[in-house]
């Protein structure tokens, strides 16, 4: 053997001493400069646990801990991910009460490579140099806890009951059915068409209950892809998707944990999550995507849908339970074609809305445009009478809007008034009729306010005051008015 060959020999040698030397050294000082240590066999149970660590965790004796779910004494625990990925997490953030921890966790295997248990260190006071990250991170949580707050208030209602306009019986009904709602916690089911203003009342359900002062969170069951429903209502917990923040997600129920959960249009809800949306109903707990764990919750749910749930039971797409569990009371909201008198104080409510967000003048509706609305059937309801008077006021400069001006912006409503001037008139009226000529409209209302005018003040002997009183407006207006007429008052 040649010297280089016995120099290789010695220093495998010294590489093999040295690597069997330093495992269980660099255990030790770990487990010395730590401020804990805690390990795991392959079923996540504690196996051993030093005494520094137990006393952080309330644990009197090191013993009691042997044996228990490492989650039972370690609530945010991830041992038992690095069983199941084989994978350490060389450095992590664990939060124990007020207090984060910096961890290591580190797979243990067998001479086949399996793994057969876990280690953790809690390194928060020995690792001096995270100093700057742990004071980043703070600020960056400092953010969070404001956007949050944030969030929650975005999550309270904007609506009341006064927001639901309109004062016709059915309009009426409504309201009613909605203060007994929100007397109690049962589960409510608005069914009526799109746009008749479901969310409006689960608003204004939700700030007349008991649960006013917490969240109200509402969510399109139709709008989430099937894949995300599960994680988006129930939340998932970390590690449950690959590729995804390893920390999970809080699902919308935890979110509205003490408020109220409004799932729109849950007719479209997948037959797979009604049942677990039944169970939530039922044992008020969850369970997140990836946990066989049950988590609480307090929630009360107050669903809608525009379709027919009954045919969907029929044709094995709605489970019957969940419908009778949901339809514990339902609110049915009338369309706008049903609201009768209740339709020209909706579109003067809507128009206040325009002029207050846009900045436009406030219109008015003259009786032939309030007329031209009634006969129109609203298949889009709200949003599409929303959306006429909107578009007919970016048109036009009339403070009150005719039919003719409703109509270059719905030209069904058109298309009526053409059609009955085309009917043909009786023919008395066509030998008796003579041309009389059309005042303008300023001309026409000024005769109009000048005759009301005029009677208020005979009716009240000439006393300004009392006229004024009469006609609901003030003396000050009533004399602007008098003024810009070239009228004068009695006395």
């Amino acid at each position: 053997m040649n010297d280089r060959e016995r120099f290789s020999e010695v220093r495998q040698g010294d590489a093999a001493l040295l690597r069997s030397r330093a495992i269980p050294s660099l255990f030790e000082a770990l487990e010395t400069q730590s401020e804990g240590t805690v390990a795991v066999d392959r079923h996540a149970r504690v196996v051993w646990i030093n005494e520094k660590y137990a006393r952080m965790l309330g644990i009197s004796d090191p013993a009691e801990a042997i044996g228990r779910e490492v989650e039972e004494i370690i609530p945010h625990s991830q041992m038992r991910q690095i069983l199941a990925t084989g994978q350490p997490i060389l450095l992590d953030l664990m939060l124990f009460g007020t207090q984060r921890l910096v961890v290591s966790r580190f797979p243990l295997t067998d001479d086949a490579g399996t793994v057969i248990g876990a280690v953790g260190f809690v390194l928060y006071d020995s690792l001096h140099r995270l100093k700057p990250l742990l004071a980043e991170l703070s600020r960056l949580e400092a953010e969070l806890a404001a956007t949050k707050r944030r969030l929650d208030e975005g999550r309270q209602p904007r609506y009341t009951l006064q927001s639901y306009v309109g004062d016709s019986p059915v309009c009426l009904e409504v309201k009613r059915k909605a203060r007994l709602a929100a007397r109690t916690d049962a589960p409510i089911l608005l069914l009526g068409e799109t746009g008749t203003g479901k969310e409006l009342i689960a608003q204004a359900i939700h700030g007349l209950s008991a649960r006013s002062g917490r969240s109200f969170v509402g969510v399109n069951v139709a709008a989430i892809p099937e894949t995300l429903l599960e994680a988006e209502f129930f939340g998932a917990v970390p590690g449950a998707y690959t590729g995804l923040d390893r920390r999970g997600r809080e699902g919308r129920f935890k979110t509205a944990d003490g408020g109220t959960l409004f799932l729109d249009e849950i007719g479209d809800m997948p037959l797979g999550l009604q049942a677990k949306l039944l169970r939530a109903l039922q044992e008020q707990e969850i369970e997140p995507l990836g946990s066989d764990r049950p988590v609480k919750v307090d929630v009360r749910v107050i669903a809608a849908t525009n379709v027919d749930l009954e045919r969907r039971i029929r044709d094995g797409r709605f489970r019957s339970d969940l419908y009778y569990r949901l339809n514990v009371l339902p609110i049915r909201l009338p369309a706008l074609a049903e609201m009768g008198g209740g339709l020209e104080a909706i579109a003067e409510s809507i128009l206040q809305e325009i002029a207050a967000r846009s900045g436009l003048p406030l219109r008015g509706l003259t009786p032939e445009a309030v007329e031209a609305l009634g006969r129109h059937r609203w298949p889009g309801n709200v949003r599409e009478l929303r959306n006429v008077l909107e578009r007919t006021c970016l048109l036009t400069d009339n403070r009150r809007l005719t039919a003719a001006d409703l109509a270059e912006a719905l030209p069904d409503l058109g298309d009526v008034q053409t059609a009955e001037a085309a009917r043909p008139a009786p023919v008395q009226a066509l030998v008796h009729a003579a041309p009389q000529p059309v005042p303008g409209y300023d001309e026409a209302f000024d005769e109009f306010e000048r005759g009301l005018l005029g009677r208020a003040l005979a009716a009240s002997g000439g006393r300004a005051t009392e006229a004024a009183r009469a006609l609901g407006i003030s003396r000050a207006a009533f004399y602007k008015k008098l003024a810009r007429l070239g009228m004068r008052a009695g006395g």
